[in-house]
């Protein structure tokens, strides 16, 4: 299997995998969930832990010493069954019995060879990856036929619209003002900034030198966290900001994932147009959970030109995920098929100037024909090789079962 699970935050993508996962248990082989960030790893751990009584193993880089060596050789041995973690997963020393199926949440957040680099932990691993909104790259597969789709299109019960409005930055004095009132009223809002300290290089908001601006202006505690942080000390924050003792968080991108807090109803991003459309409808998921009308504020740098402009327009028009991945994608485009490339016009070399996608079903059509009447003959086999030589791509399906 190469399967693309696409649903919208909190559809319930993660039962789905769940389910999938027990099914590889129940045949004797153990399945791995990775998720990007410690904090949604840990939440897919407790959740997992809760719904079946199947040994289960957790790993990040936050685990250490004698719990490690634990958790190593119980993967290692196959009495771990089920495997949650971040990036350890695939590492070197992550050795697992019978890795039957690879489970990638959060699949736009992760890198091609990092993708890869787990579905090799195993013979022959199916491989499962999830997402609200895919990556160009990932479209491209799904549009070439190489991996297959899921949809869960129906939004989570009781989950609210959200407001999206754009702001350019020349008007931050205005917006500070009316976040001021919103929480004078009591509500809770996020306030997300690309980067974790000013840089000489960009001058683009950084989340410590915001939060010392807020810290002054409002006359309440203001909360921090953001990827350089101690794990402790940025899950307190986040605790703090859930049990309401502050009610403006400032952060990073670390909140993207993971993060369920329902009183939360305003999500301020901070330079927009420096995400990616699929970090921006995440970031925006983060908000939208309870019961009051829910906001998000866009704010672009006035220079940002007409393609950026229309980038965030799109949010503002829709908040469905699957319109957002694909506006994406042709805006974008898919990337390199067979390399790296997540993003980026394509580098044909023979149809260059010509509309591929004109080509594509016959083109899938008769490779599905030629592969069955020639699925068991090596001349077949060794053609694709040298073909795949001649344009430096003998790696292309490897690469591709990353998705």
């Amino acid at each position: 299997m190469m399967r693309l699970l696409q649903g919208d935050v909190g559809s319930g993508k993660t039962l789905v995998a769940l389910l999938a996962m027990l099914r590889v248990v129940e045949s004797g082989g153990q399945a791995a969930l990775m998720a990007p960030t410690e904090i949604l790893a840990s939440q897919h751990f407790r959740t997992v832990s809760s719904l079946t009584d199947v040994p289960c193993v957790y790993l990040s880089g936050s685990v250490k010493g004698k719990a490690r060596r634990v958790a190593l050789e119980a993967i290692a041995e196959g009495s771990a069954r089920l495997i949650i973690g971040t990036h350890a997963l695939f590492q070197e020393k992550v050795v697992f019995q019978d890795l039957a199926l690879a489970v990638i949440d959060e699949q736009h957040r992760f890198g091609v060879q990092q993708r890869l680099m787990l579905g090799v932990k195993g013979a022959q691993t199916d491989i499962l990856v999830m997402t609200a909104t895919p990556i160009p790259r990932t479209l491209l597969l799904t549009q070439w036929g190489d991996l297959s789709v899921s949809r869960l299109d129906e939004k989570p019960p009781g989950r609210k619209p959200v407001q999206t409005s754009l702001h350019p930055l020349s008007t931050l004095d205005e917006v500070m003002s009316g976040i001021t009132r919103i929480l004078q009223r009591g509500a809770q809002v996020f306030w997300v900034c690309p980067l974790v300290e000013e840089s000489e290089i960009l001058d683009v908001a950084a989340a410590e030198a915001r939060w010392s601006d807020l810290s002054l202006r409002l006359s309440m505690p203001v909360g921090l966290a953001h990827g350089r942080q101690e794990i402790a000390q940025r899950q307190a924050e986040l605790e703090r900001f859930r049990l309401g003792e502050t009610r403006l968080l400032v952060a990073t991108t670390v909140i993207e994932v993971g993060v369920d807090i329902p009183n939360a109803s305003v999500m301020v991003i901070e330079h927009a147009e420096r995400f990616g459309l699929a970090q921006l409808h995440q970031l925006r998921g983060r908000v939208g959970r309870g019961a009051t009308a829910s906001y998000c504020l866009l704010l672009y740098d006035d220079s940002t030109g007409a393609t950026g402009k229309e980038r965030l327009a799109l949010l503002r028009e829709t908040e469905d995920g699957f319109i957002i991945a694909e506006r994406d994608f042709k805006l974008r485009g898919g990337g390199d098929l067979a390399g790296n490339r997540q993003s980026g016009l394509p580098l044909f070399r023979l149809i260059e100037g010509v509309d591929s996608e004109m080509l594509l079903q016959e083109a899938n059509r008769d490779a599905v024909l030629t592969v069955k009447r020639m699925c068991n003959s090596s001349i077949l086999a060794k053609e694709l090789q040298v073909l795949l030589h001649l344009f430096d791509r003998d790696n292309m399906n490897r690469i591709n079962r990353s998705g």
